[in-house]
């Protein structure tokens, strides 16, 4: 019987050997992905920066694509087998131009690893009216993957590992109103219901490509110290997520869960890496883990069973369709 994780039948843990603290080096060692082609978004800073330098010194290489390329050179300048190219994620056009010019080299893509994002920013939107962290973190990842599709299918073994957050929670997916149109802006239902939306891609698109050996997750890297992320986060927005105390200051049990930049990164390299996964997709990891189902009310581990829900998968599918103006069509072989 075929496998697939609607509703998420397949968020069950596995002995993966790793936990929390576990690192991108613990993760990476005895892996040899020399001959391997890896695009890493979001890759100049942060996690993503954290997870082109691994996968780069296992052997492969990483194509960053980046909207200020000046500065991606300065922060990739000492790692080794990295390309750098010009993309802006807000800038659909600009996606276009930089996947055909990967599509003309000919090469397979052996990981997609969509990593880039934007966290609580104020009401923006892009050319096309749509929502900036809507428009970022998830449509952009349905525009790049479509696009590439050729090449990932050609690899014969190909993972797209997109980033979400625990902040998927904050938010199911809002069909009626996902723009804020008709609803007052809030930034944190904007940013909740663009990681659920990059759940329910990931799931969708695992069980469309898995014919092509084409395999997807999805992940929470944790709350990571020293990242831009939340850079245009007020400081009364912290206190409301119970970060900060009434003076400002973080709170000591938040301080004691913050992961290092080599943790957070760490279920990234896992996701596109791990043996484990070579024939199980569509999960949404944490910790260097298949995540649990959250059943509760509270903020906490796990995965909303809504975020994997079958029927909310296929609708935004075709909605992510008529926003982008694309149609990513996944035939069997």
């Amino acid at each position: 019987m075929e496998q697939n994780n609607y509703q998420g039948a397949l968020q069950k843990a596995l002995n993966s050997g790793f936990n929390a603290q576990s690192t991108t080096n613990e993760v990476i060692n005895g892996i040899n992905l020399e001959g391997k082609i890896v695009i890493v978004t979001g890759g100049n800073t942060g996690i993503g920066l954290e997870t082109v330098k691994t996968l780069a010194l296992a052997g492969a290489v990483v194509i960053v694509p980046a909207r200020d390329v000046d500065k991606a050179k300065h922060n990739l300048q000492d790692i080794p087998n990295v390309e750098i190219e010009p993309m802006d994620l807000m800038n659909p056009d600009s996606i276009d131009a930089f996947a055909n010019k990967f599509l003309v080299s000919a090469r397979p893509l052996h990981l997609l690893i969509n990593n880039a994002g934007i966290m609580w920013v104020p009401l923006r939107r892009d050319k096309r009216g749509i929502e900036s962290q809507l428009a970022t973190n998830y449509l952009a990842q349905f525009q790049l993957t479509a696009r590439l599709w050729p090449a990932l299918k050609k690899a014969n073994g190909a993972r797209v590992v997109n980033v979400s957050s625990q902040g998927h929670q904050f938010s199911p997916f809002n069909f009626d109103d996902p723009n804020f149109q008709e609803h007052e802006y809030e930034t944190l239902a904007a940013y909740g219901q663009s990681k659920t939306a990059v759940n329910l891609f990931s799931l969708e698109l695992d069980n469309r490509a898995k014919a092509f050996n084409v395999r997807s997750y999805s992940l929470h890297p944790g709350s990571i110290n020293g990242t831009e992320l939340a850079r245009e986060a007020s400081l009364e927005l912290f206190q409301q997520m119970g970060f900060l105390d009434e003076k400002g200051n973080m709170k000591p049990e938040v301080v004691a869960s913050l992961k290092t930049i080599p943790q957070g990164a760490a279920t990234t390299v896992w996701a596109a890496t791990s043996p484990l996964l070579n024939d199980l997709g569509g999960v949404y990891c944490e910790d260097v883990n298949i995540a649990e189902i959250n059943h509760g009310q509270t903020f906490s581990a796990g995965v909303k069973q809504y975020s994997l829900d079958e029927a909310n998968a296929k609708e935004l599918w075709e909605l992510s369709e008529k926003m982008t103006g694309i149609t990513f069509n996944i035939s069997k072989p």
